[in-house]
């Protein structure tokens, strides 16, 4: 079963996954600085994929440009990967494709060490993305325990482009922020994604 087809109820069901929801989890995290590129780009091209209102319009016009920033940012300490196959274990139906994945490791060519899963929300669904991210934030902490990297807490992101929900995962219990971040507020959208990067170091 590929991670697009799970649901919540499966999530827990066939994983013993704990699932909480709270409010607020990250809704402290301070903006960082982004850059006036990233600016220019969003004002020219976020009306354009609103407009298309593709899945495909809103990945290339808003969500790459925001990761391809948050790497610019980090320098070497990342690499982001985009529609990458990332298969754990079939068996158990951790198998598919990752909208974006970003690995603690400047290695690009090969997925070292999964640390963010962001799923792209069907439909301009945020809540039809959850089980999807869950599931890659499994696979995610099942890779790294496979390959003895010490990571501690896995995290996912589901989103429209405008809208961005956070979740973490830790041991067997999956935390979601009911909180939802805004494009109108990208300075915090990166510095959670910064918050993520330095639980990791």
């Amino acid at each position: 079963m590929p991670y697009s087809q799970f649901s919540l109820e499966q999530i827990k069901l066939n994983f013993g996954i704990e699932i909480r929801e709270k409010f607020g989890i990250f809704a402290q995290t301070s903006s960082v600085y982004y850059s006036p590129l990233l600016t220019q780009v969003l004002e020219n091209y976020v009306p354009l994929a609103l407009e298309i209102d593709t899945e495909k319009s809103r990945s290339e016009y808003i969500v790459a440009p925001i990761l391809f920033e948050f790497k610019s940012q980090l320098k070497n300490k990342i690499s982001l990967f985009s529609g990458k196959e990332f298969t754990v274990d079939a068996e158990k139906g951790l198998s598919g494709f990752c909208d974006f994945l970003i690995s603690y490791s400047p290695q690009q060519l090969m997925i070292e060490v999964p640390i963010i899963l962001i799923v792209e929300a069907q439909n301009d669904n945020i809540l039809s993305g959850l089980g999807q991210c869950m599931a890659q934030m499994l696979a995610a902490q099942l890779f790294n325990q496979r390959h003895q990297q010490n990571i501690k807490t896995i995290y996912g992101c589901v989103t429209t482009g405008t809208n961005w929900k956070f979740l973490q995962l830790t041991d067997q219990r999956i935390e979601i922020d009911l909180n939802e971040y805004f494009l109108s507020n990208i300075g915090q959208v990166l510095g959670i994604l910064h918050y993520f990067v330095e639980q990791v170091e």
